[in-house]
């Protein structure tokens, strides 16, 4: 039986399977995908079904996915944990740059608790680390507003190892984001160190790219009477007890598919297979 929860930083449980914002905004992240009514049902719907992980950025829209979540769920349960990011700037659709000097990241983290309506974000993410900002400087800021009770927690997005490493010699991590699923393993020395470390792992982009129909996903699937979504979630939820996935969804139908795949218990056989998969 694979465990349901995950104590992030030991101290905030949340439900392994969580909910991702970023498809409550239209194409490249950029304007609603939804009308407003619509998106707020879907992030009470999560939360009814036992979501206590949101993970959203403020660059979501922009703005725009940080706003709804407030909308649709402030006041905020005592067991929710919402999660944000900070240090990319939207442009436009796909649009993005690094900005992870000092006063731009407090600027941001303070724009975020306002559209959230909260003191404290639990998860604070440095969504990419700024190549021409010294790392020191970019976590340091983090780290004061941690201090300040402005953050809980400080988490990274797209780290390779050596990053990681260097980010936990300077502060506390309690979280590390990199792209991760069934087909695209690039990230597995990451995601041992965070085992390592006791670190959560939120792989962005679980359900990969559409390319998920490989011979022996349709036929686990079937066996379970499963979606191959749902079969490539579950196995995530098996590959390590840090993982959580918060695989996003503008549908109603499609949330309900997404959580469902906590039920579905792969066996040793299926592990095994479904392990050979290559890209």
């Amino acid at each position: 039986m694979i465990s349901q929860s995950f104590d992030i930083a030991g101290e905030l449980r949340v439900s392994r399977l969580g909910y991702g914002t970023g498809m409550l905004t239209g194409p490249g992240y950029w304007g609603p995908r939804l009308d407003p009514g619509q998106a707020a049902a879907i992030l009470r719907r999560a939360v009814e079904r036992g979501v206590t992980l949101i993970d959203t950025a403020d660059n979501y829209g922009p703005d725009l996915a940080e706003e709804l979540v407030a909308k649709a769920l402030h006041p905020y349960p005592g067991d929710l944990v919402v999660a944000t990011k900070g240090g990319v700037v939207r442009t436009g659709p796909n649009l993005w740059h690094v900005a992870g000097r000092p006063e731009q990241l407090r600027a941001m983290c303070e724009a975020s608790l306002r559209r959230l309506r909260t003191d404290t974000i639990d998860l604070y993410q440095l969504h990419r680390i700024d190549p021409d900002v010294p790392l020191a400087d970019q976590l340091g800021t983090l780290a004061e507003l941690r201090r300040e009770g402005k953050i809980r927690h400080i988490g990274l997005d797209t780290v390779t190892v050596e990053e990681l490493e260097r980010a936990l010699e300077i502060t506390e991590i309690a979280a590390v984001q990199n792209r991760f699923n069934l087909l695209d393993r690039e990230s597995e020395p990451v995601l041992r160190v965070c085992e390592e470390r006791g670190l959560a792992f939120l792989p962005w982009f679980p359900l990969g790219n559409g390319s998920l129909a490989r011979a022996v996903l349709p036929e686990v699937a079937r066996r379970h009477g499963a979606a191959a979504g749902q079969v490539a979630l579950a196995w995530l939820l098996h590959h390590s007890p840090v993982i959580l996935p918060t695989p996003g969804t503008g549908s109603l139908a499609h949330l309900e598919e997404n959580l469902d795949a906590a039920a579905v218990e792969l066996t040793p056989d299926e592990l095994a297979a479904l392990d050979t998969l290559q890209p």
